[in-house]
């Protein structure tokens, strides 16, 4: 099989493999959609590479269950099933993996498409059944890769900031981790401000359901989230997506008393000002991707209400073109890339 691997600084491969042959308690997924995240980035231009340092990339994995392995049971997954990846493993036995939040596990972790266990970038992917996710027979693959990673990471930060019907959020950052906090901070009710530099990304935005977009270049951002506020006291809520320290420092200011800021842009320094929390009482919290229950529920909340999450995919490619995407992606020339399989 073809596989897209990093070399490091920059540079990236496209190597065959052997198809893979699953073990007592995995099973091979035939692709048919993988993701390209922003995360990717970080490891395309990491350090060189060599041998077994090579991992198939590809954390955003969707499929059929093409082979299985002699325990997997059939509740846990059947040749022909549609599928999700909750792209972790660990130890299974600690209280983060029964609960689901495999990502923390403390004793044996593996994360899938990028630091130690291969991905979905390949024609098949092996994985253990326990990390499979049903995909619903009314969403694509490309959604189902979607809710893998980026907008799986935007149900979680919705869910963890408490999102509600009666309240105004800001969202700072329209790419497509915030362009799917959009749409489900619409989809559960709430009035969205959506800010970002891009108009491009503003007009996504506002395709997705913005009540307002602000163009943080042309606007002091703070300024505008409180003049489209109740009083002007700013903004029930707010999501940071962009990781920038001056962002997120504006996504705390743009809040009224009491709110609550959700940081979910990975990497880089927050500085903020004392009186921003204890003189307002507001309340700032982390979210890093989601739990292997969440995501489920994330894909059972898009198919039940008919969200787009498709397109927020800009530009599709075969594996072939793995180079050229990620060098228009590293570019910012287009928006989100999935890699699209027979």
């Amino acid at each position: 099989m073809k596989a897209v691997v990093f070399l490091g600084e920059g540079k990236l491969d496209i190597q065959e493999y052997p198809d893979p042959k699953p073990g007592p308690d995995e099973v091979v997924i035939r692709m048919k959609a993988s993701g390209m995240c922003g995360s990717d980035l970080n490891h395309l231009h990491g350090p060189l590479r060599t041998g077994s340092q090579l991992v198939i990339e590809g954390h955003e994995p969707c499929g059929v269950v093409e082979n299985i392995g002699d325990a997997v049971r059939p509740s846990e997954a059947k040749v022909g099933d549609r599928v999700m990846v909750h792209h972790y493993d660990g130890c299974r036995t600690c209280q983060y993996c029964r609960s689901g939040w495999t990502q923390y596990c403390p004793n044996a972790r593996t994360v899938y498409g990028g630091l130690d266990g291969d991905g979905g970038h390949a024609d098949f992917m092996m994985v253990p059944a326990h990390t499979l996710i049903k995909l619903p027979d009314a969403l694509s693959f490309k959604t189902g890769a979607a809710i893998s990673c980026g907008t799986g990471t935007a149900f979680g930060a919705i869910k963890r900031a408490g999102v509600s019907a009666d309240e105004t959020v800001a969202i700072f950052g329209q790419g497509p981790v915030g362009l799917s906090c959009t749409m489900l901070a619409k989809a559960f009710g709430a009035r969205v401000i959506a800010l970002d530099v891009e108009p491009s990304r503003l007009q996504m935005a506002q395709q997705f359901g913005a009540d307002y977009i602000v163009n943080s270049r042309e606007q002091d951002p703070v300024v505008a989230v409180r003049e489209l506020t109740r009083n002007g006291e700013g903004a029930d809520k707010s999501i940071e997506c962009s990781a920038n320290a001056t962002v997120r420092r504006q996504a705390v200011q743009a809040l009224r008393r009491w709110g609550t800021a959700c940081m979910v842009g990975v990497f880089g320094t927050i500085e903020l000002d004392s009186e921003e929390l204890i003189q307002l009482q507001k309340t700032v919290l982390g979210s890093l991707t989601f739990s292997k229950n969440l995501q489920e529920e994330c894909a059972l909340f898009v198919a039940e209400r008919g969200l787009d999450v498709e397109s927020l995919f800009t530009n599709e490619f075969r594996l072939d073109e793995a180079e050229r995407a990620y060098e228009l992606f590293d570019r910012r020339q287009i928006g989100k890339g999935v890699f699209i399989f027979d």
